[in-house]
C-alpha cells in the first residue's frame, strides 16, 4: 500500500511537471531578472551597469509615471466598480429555471472570449466620430455634437472604460453565478415567510452571503485594472497626448519603445508593490464585511 502511494504521488508530480518547469522558465526567472535589471541602467544592447536605487528614485520626479499613475487609478476606480456591479445585475437576472437561459448566459460571457484585438477594432468603429454607429444615434435623438470619444482627452478613457466593462462583465458574471447558485435557499424562503419582499432579500439575506465571492471578484478585478495593457495599445496608445496613459503602458513604452529596461524594470516592481499593498489592505478590511 505504501509503495502504491509513493507511485501515485509520482505520478501526479509527472503530470505537474510540464507546468512547474514553464512557471520556472516563462514566469519566475524573468521575475528575478527583473528585479536585478531594476537596479541597473540596461538599454537590451550594451553591458549594463549597476545604478543602485537611482531607477526608483528618478520614478517620484517622473511627470509621466505620476501621470500614468493617476489614470491607473481613474481607471480603476470607475471600472471596477461599474463592472462588478453590472455584472452581479446580470447574474441575478441569469439566475432562473426558464427555458432557454444558457443561450443568454452564452450571449453575455462570449465577449469576453472575443479576441481583444478583434474587439478593439470593432470599438474603434463604433466610437468612430462621423461615421460610427454611436454618434450617428446620439444625432438623431438631438445630440449636435457628440461627443468624439477617442479622439478626445476628454472622452478617450471613458470610451476604454466602456469597452473594458463590456468585454469583462461576462466574466464576473459565471462568477456571481456560481455564487448565486451556492447559496442556502432555505434561508431565503424562511425571509420571505417572515415577510421581506425581493429586495429585502438581495439586501440582507443574498448579498451577505454572497458576501466570499464578491471579495473574491473584487480582488480579481482590481489586480486586472492594474494590468490593463490591449485595450490602451489598440485603442488610443496612451493618447490622446497623456490622457489613457496608464502603468502597464508605460512600461512596455519605456521597455520596448525607450529601451530604457532598468527603468521599466524599477517601474514594474513599484506596480507590484502596490498591487501587494492593495490586495494585503483588502485582505485585512474583509474582517469586517466578508461573511463565511
Amino acid at each position: 500500500m505504501h509503495k502504491f502511494k509513493l507511485s501515485n504521488r509520482a505520478i501526479a508530480y509527472l503530470f505537474l511537471l510540464p507546468n512547474i518547469i514553464g512557471f520556472l522558465i516563462f514566469t519566475l526567472t524573468p521575475v528575478i531578472v527583473s528585479f536585478g535589471l531594476s537596479f541597473t541602467d540596461w538599454n537590451g544592447f550594451n553591458k549594463s551597469n549597476f545604478v543602485g536605487i537611482s531607477n526608483y528614485t528618478a520614478l517620484f520626479q517622473d511627470e509621466s509615471f505620476h501621470i500614468s499613475l493617476k489614470n491607473t487609478l481613474y481607471y480603476m476606480g470607475l471600472s471596477v466598480p461599474l463592472t462588478l456591479m453590472l455584472a452581479l445585475l446580470v447574474a441575478v437576472g441569469l439566475n432562473k429555471k426558464i427555458k432557454g437561459i444558457k443561450a443568454f448566459r452564452t450571449a453575455f460571457f462570449l465577449p469576453y472570449l472575443s479576441a481583444t484585438v478583434a474587439v478593439a477594432v470593432v470599438w474603434q468603429l463604433i466610437f468612430h466620430p462621423t461615421m460610427g454607429p454611436l454618434n450617428a444615434f446620439l444625432m438623431t435623438i438631438g445630440v449636435q455634437n457628440p461627443p468624439r470619444w477617442l479622439s478626445s482627452s476628454q472622452w478617450a478613457m471613458t470610451s476604454v472604460i466602456i469597452v473594458s466593462i463590456w468585454k469583462s462583465i461576462g466574466y464576473y458574471m459565471i462568477i456571481f453565478l456560481a455564487g448565486l447558485q451556492g447559496l442556502d435557499e432555505s434561508l431565503i424562503e424562511a425571509a420571505g415567510i417572515d415577510g421581506a419582499n425581493k429586495w429585502e432579500k438581495f439586501i440582507y439575506i443574498i448579498l451577505p452571503m454572497l458576501s466570499p465571492t464578491i471579495f473574491f471578484a473584487t480582488i480579481i478585478a482590481i489586480i486586472n485594472s492594474f494590468k490593463v495593457f490591449d485595450q490602451i495599445y489598440i485603442l488610443t496608445q496612451g493618447g490622446p497626448g497623456r490622457s489613457t496613459n496608464v502603468l502597464a503602458y508605460t512600461i512596455y513604452n519605456e521597455a520596448f519603445v525607450k529601451y530604457k529596461f532598468g527603468y521599466a524594470s524599477a517601474m514594474a516592481y513599484v506596480l507590484f508593490a502596490m498591487i501587494m499593498i492593495i490586495t494585503f489592505i483588502q485582505f485585512r478590511g474583509q474582517k469586517k464585511w466578508v461573511n463565511y
